[in-house]
């Protein structure tokens, strides 16, 4: 039994050592070229499946014809994809004989779409998972062969529920896939009355409006938290990057969002509803492991935007 593996980072290096454990054969791994501009915080499978002799390839197009005929000379029993980053057209996904599978960061129909982790956390759930289903035209809405939940606690950033969603994925794909090769998974349909879609996330998308409930703009923090690019506003016209916050009682008496309540190393800035302490902020462009002095840089009365 063979399974092509298309992936990416460390949900694909996880798909493939649970693939590798399993004794099944993994004939070629198709995965991108790294971006120079993206903050590389995950493991590289190209490295991983070089260093076993596993053919790597990195189209930039891997819909192309030539490299659909290579799928095919391959003859795959399975294809599954996790988190690669492009779609996968369907002639492709006609190819292999038993079925073309994808690893989902969430618990679907709810959150198809890009960065699902990230927008899990930015609208404080509490539960999330992953799911393994069959590929389809439609991005995320072929049937579920299995899911696996996981538990967010409130002070969860979206890197920790990837870890959370990766160690689940490894004991979903341990499970399933021994099944799916003999013809015993599961098949059901998803309910698309349920499905909820959310597209792909910028750096700028982490701007933080003050008019917002501090509950929302503490998700948001934890959201684009390290090693995403970050939550941020300006003072005084510096863009500050809000890399940990806490909700914080607000004092009493009304104050515009953005006013800062309370000096000191971890400020409290007023919100739409409620209040913000500021726990490790930086300079744009430098990491929560460079932290700003907030004593000496904030005062009660100034104004975040």
């Amino acid at each position: 039994m063979s399974v092509v593996l298309f992936g990416y980072g460390d949900m694909g290096r996880t798909a493939y050592r649970v693939l590798r454990g399993l004794g099944v054969s993994v004939p070629a791994v198709f995965t991108h070229r790294d971006d120079p501009g993206e903050t590389r915080w995950f493991g590289s499978l190209a490295e991983l499946a070089d260093g076993d002799g596993v053919p790597v390839f990195a189209p930039e197009d891997v819909n192309r014809p030539e490299w659909v005929a290579q799928i095919r000379d391959l003859a795959p029993d399975v294809i599954l994809s996790c988190y690669y980053r492009r779609m996968i057209g369907e002639e492709i996904l006609r190819l292999p004989r038993i079925a073309a599978l994808n690893l989902h960061g969430s618990l679907l129909p709810r959150y198809r779409g890009r960065c699902p982790v990230n927008w899990q956390i930015l609208h404080g759930e509490r539960e999330g998972g992953v799911t393994l289903h069959h590929m389809v035209r439609q991005a995320d809405a072929g049937d579920i062969v299995g899911q696996r939940a996981v538990p967010i606690a409130e002070t969860d950033t979206a890197l920790d529920l990837f870890r959370k969603c990766e160690q689940a994925a490894a004991e979903l794909l341990r499970e399933m896939i021994p099944r799916v090769l003999d013809g015993t998974a599961p098949r059901v349909p998803q309910d698309s009355s349920r499905a909820t879609y959310f597209g792909g996330r910028r750096p700028e998308d982490g701007r933080i409006d003050w008019s917002w409930p501090a509950r929302r703009i503490y998700n948001l923090v934890r959201a684009v938290a390290w090693p995403y690019p970050g939550a941020f506003g300006f003072l005084r016209g510096r863009r500050l990057i809000v890399w940990w916050a806490e909700p914080a009682p607000a004092a009493p008496g009304p104050a515009p969002p953005g006013t800062v309540l309370e000096g000191g190393a971890a400020p409290v800035v007023a919100a739409g509803e409620g209040a913000l302490r500021l726990v490790t902020v930086s300079e744009a462009g430098a990491g929560p492991d460079t932290p700003l002095d907030l004593a000496a840089l904030v005062r009660p009365g100034d104004r975040f935007e």
